[in-house]
């Protein structure tokens, strides 16, 4: 299967769709936005649903088979932060806080775009490894830490170091991935049985109509990127495209599976736009946060979902068959 092949059954399905019409009703000036209650409802159950099904799946693995993995997702989460900081000081000269914002949010990543990529790899007939949902969790937290520690030695930062990193780990994000990872693994695979026509059979349609919400707040916030200028659009797009070939080089190197490589790629490029916001309200005040949400989610977050996923498919298919 080819890149285009790749590229059209991801345009063809489902998920991106949605996005799509989300942000065409708002193009058109229509009204399909979710109750914030609905939308709010929808995020727990898709991040507890990931954590379930992979803790589900981790109670049967060895500790040693998520190693490599875990390694080089740690390891992104470092590295991302440090260098879209200082790239972004260097060339796009931007403040100390508003470098470190979109810094955090570009090293910690998000989940709707690895439930995308899970789907994604499933309709284009592979496989991935059962501990991913672990590895996403591993990847949430450490790139804000990061970010916000880089503030702070450049004189940015707000608050102590406790409450922000509080805050990071005491998100509703992190909370539900670990939790449900907890609980699956509790539970193992016969308890998930019991669960998974609410967890798993429904998890696709919960999906889109996640992408519809998705699709009218990226539309909503094209303003924003505009005040950016080209440099934001310009970051928003190449540096996930280079965090996503890393990541698939990453996960062939520590022995993924072609699928489980695509989904780390992913991760590595998509960018955070729930734990992140959350931390840098309280660490980092007086950042622009309007312009780290826009880039991730009204390009970033597209960007990934209609271009990116297909290439790295391609590529982890490439290193798989080479």
């Amino acid at each position: 299967m080819s890149i285009f092949d790749l590229a059209r059954a991801n345009l063809l399905s489902a998920q991106p769709l949605c996005f799509v019409l989300g942000a065409l009703a708002v193009a058109f000036r229509g009204d399909l936005k979710l109750p914030r209650q609905a939308f709010d409802t929808l995020a727990i159950y898709l991040m507890l649903a990931i954590g379930l099904r992979g803790g589900a799946e981790l109670a049967e693995l060895p500790a040693a088979s998520i190693a490599g993995p875990a390694l080089a997702a740690l390891g992104l989460g470092v590295a991302i932060p440090i260098w879209c900081f200082f790239g972004l000081r260097w060339r796009g000269r931007l403040t100390v806080a508003d470098a470190a914002s979109l810094a955090a949010h570009y090293g910690s990543v998000s989940a709707v775009t690895f439930a995308a990529s899970l789907a994604y790899v499933e309709a284009i007939g592979a496989k991935t490894e059962s501990f991913m949902p672990a590895v996403l969790a591993m990847m949430e937290a450490p790139a804000i830490v990061v970010a916000l520690v880089l503030a702070r030695r450049n004189g940015a930062g707000h608050g102590s170091f406790t409450a922000v990193l509080g805050e990071v780990m005491g998100g509703k994000s992190v909370l539900l991935l670990v939790g449900g990872l907890i609980v699956g693994s509790a539970i193992g695979p016969a308890g998930y049985g019991k669960i998974k026509p609410f967890f798993g059979d429904l998890f696709p349609g919960a999906l889109c109509l996640f992408m519809l919400e998705l699709g009218s707040l990226a539309a909503s916030r094209l303003e924003d990127i505009r005040k950016g200028g080209w440099f934001i659009v310009g970051f928003a797009t190449l540096m996930p495209l280079l965090h996503g070939l890393i990541g698939v080089t990453l996960g062939h190197a520590v022995g993924l599976s072609m699928g489980g490589a695509t989904v780390l790629g992913t991760l590595a490029a998509s960018a955070s736009y729930i734990a992140a916001p959350a931390a840098i309200r309280v660490g980092l005040p007086q950042a622009n946060l309007a312009l780290s949400l826009a880039a991730s989610l009204a390009v970033t977050f597209p960007f990934n979902l209609v271009v990116g996923l297909p290439i790295y498919a391609g590529f982890a298919r490439w290193f798989a068959n080479g």
